[in-house]
């Protein structure tokens, strides 16, 4: 649905979930789950998924990326099995080390950054911004003063995304930009071509060689040898 290299992204981001998981004992993503069910406990209260749809967010971030970077990254995702600590989590909640690690990021995959990071800390800020604007009363009648009152929000975000949601709190935001897909290039055309018939010919490969397994295997029973020799003497008288 999502295309080759998105697909395999996923795959690689599922494994790297699959691996903190078995170190941690728990899964990423427990103070979404735990904001979900608080939510449903308040009366009247609305939840609401403001991050920006995963596609969007692979296609952009693969399309941002060189050859060589995803072949990079789809390297270092595939053999990524550094153990995990829950002290190290610990650590990662402090801001200057969140922020330093987030500058290494930056150094070595800018683009990636970019569109994972930067643009969703956009979209998260407008989508806090949208959420938070006054709610207007029903009025009694056209003549009826306008009425308004706060809207009351809890955003629950990834700390990485704090500081990004702060410096454009003020902004006038527009998202068209970056809910565009750009079309994909030449390289990943090539790319996603070379997976696609390596994939059907090895498929093809398989069901010939099975086949002719099948049919040695047939041809070397006793019933299918006792018919071929009755079909042969049929043909010579």
């Amino acid at each position: 649905q999502s295309g080759v290299m998105s697909g395999l992204m996923q795959m690689l981001l599922l494994k790297v979930s699959a691996h903190i998981t078995e170190q941690l004992g728990m899964a990423p993503g427990g103070e979404f789950r735990e904001a979900f069910k608080e939510a449903s406990k308040v009366p009247f209260c609305k939840f609401h998924l403001g991050d920006r749809p995963i596609p969007v967010t692979f296609k952009r971030a693969i399309a941002a990326l060189s050859f060589w970077q995803k072949v990079k990254l789809a390297w270092g995702l595939c053999f990524l099995s550094d153990p995990i600590s829950k002290d190290d989590v610990e650590k990662c909640k402090q801001k200057d080390l969140l922020e330093q690690m987030m500058a290494e990021m930056i150094g070595e995959f800018p683009d990636l950054h970019r569109t994972i990071v930067s643009e969703r800390d956009i979209y998260l800020t407008y989508m806090l911004k949208q959420a938070a604007k006054q709610i207007e009363l029903p009025r009694a009648s056209e003549t009826e003063p306008r009425k308004c009152i706060p809207a009351v929000v809890v955003g629950v975000v990834g700390m990485g995304h704090v500081p990004g949601i702060e410096k454009n709190w003020n902004s006038d935001l527009n998202i068209q930009e970056i809910m565009s897909v750009p079309p994909p290039s030449a390289s990943s055309k090539i790319f996603k071509f070379v997976i696609k018939a390596t994939v059907f010919g090895l498929m093809g490969y398989g069901c010939y060689r099975i086949g002719q397994r099948t049919v040695q295997l047939i041809l070397s029973m006793p019933a299918a040898q006792s018919y071929l020799q009755k079909l042969t003497e049929i043909r010579s008288q």
